[in-house]
């Protein structure tokens, strides 16, 4: 954050736009900035909304903004309406977004739900943008859920998945008690209501580990982008050992702030040069020339 806001105030002295979008983004605050491009035309705030989730919004200046509206991009369903003017500003357009999350409060509360209890296929992709859910039910067989975005309170579409007279079985089930969903229910308490079972619940470890977010960026996932390479999109992939802490990170964001730090610079230098060792000599049985010290 430090970097980014040095850099970013060189930038603003060189031109217009970048003295607009430096001024701009001190009124949002340097510590909802995620990441800014180099010339200052990308931009990623991440946004706390009113249960605490944590909410990552992408913005695409073009340089003739702000006559030019930004392009944005977020891990919502879908986008709100952007209302903009020659007026406006970062802060504007991050207060639309906070409305927009305001909106979206029940239907994320209703994925919670699902995700914090029943076993999810892929659950490490599920994300608060999509409104279905793969369930496991048991005996090879799963049953899709699709959330109303807009009435997550109201009976979802369901299909299944898996062998013939099981889901056959379920199938009937569901039609048979479709009329017993009940609005002021819980949602898991509908569900099996209408399939007439209890749905296997994940494992504690599984809760536990479910849903980690970084905690440097506060998302689960990295941002989608051309300049984050391979790593573009990926969850989080390293937990802190520290039993006190036990915090989940990116590498790649735990790089970048271990090496925003002066003192600890030539460390993190040391750290990644033993890692290249050990992953070549595991991997390859040979340590390449140039790691050599």
């Amino acid at each position: 954050e430090v970097n980014q806001q040095a850099r970013c105030r060189e930038l603003a002295k060189s031109s217009s736009f970048y003295s607009t979008v430096y001024s701009e983004i001190e009124e949002v605050g340097w510590d909802h900035l995620v990441r800014a491009g180099g010339d200052l035309s990308f931009l990623i705030f991440r946004v706390l909304d009113k249960k605490g989730r944590v909410h990552v919004m992408e913005i695409q200046l073009d340089k003739a903004y702000p006559r030019v509206p930004p392009m944005v991009s977020a891990d919502v369903p879908y986008i709100f309406n952007l209302k903009w003017s020659m007026n406006s500003r970062l802060k504007n357009l991050v207060q639309q977004f906070e409305k927009h999350l305001e909106k979206l409060q029940g239907f994320w509360s209703t994925l919670d739900e699902i995700d914090r209890s029943l076993q999810i296929v892929d659950s490490k992709q599920a994300s608060r943008a999509i409104p279905s859910r793969q369930i496991h039910v048991g005996n090879d067989c799963f049953i899709i859920l699709f959330i109303d975005i807009n009435d997550p309170r109201s009976l979802p579409e369901c299909r299944f998945i898996g062998l013939g007279n099981t889901v056959n079985s379920l199938r009937k089930t569901w039609k048979r008690n479709v009329d017993k969903w009940e609005r002021d229910k819980a949602f898991l308490e509908n569900l099996e209501c209408l399939l007439n079972t209890q749905l296997p619940r994940l494992a504690d470890e599984e809760t536990n580990n479910h849903l980690d977010e970084c905690g440097i960026c506060y998302a689960q996932y990295l941002p989608i982008g051309d300049e984050l390479g391979p790593q573009t999109g990926s969850a989080t992939d390293y937990t802190c050992e520290n039993n006190s802490c036990s915090k989940a990170f990116h590498s790649m964001c735990l790089v970048d702030w271990l090496r925003s730090i002066t003192t600890t610079r030539q460390y993190v230098e040391l750290l990644v040069y033993l890692y290249l060792l050990i992953y070549y000599e595991s991997e390859y049985n040979f340590i390449p020339v140039h790691y050599v010290l």
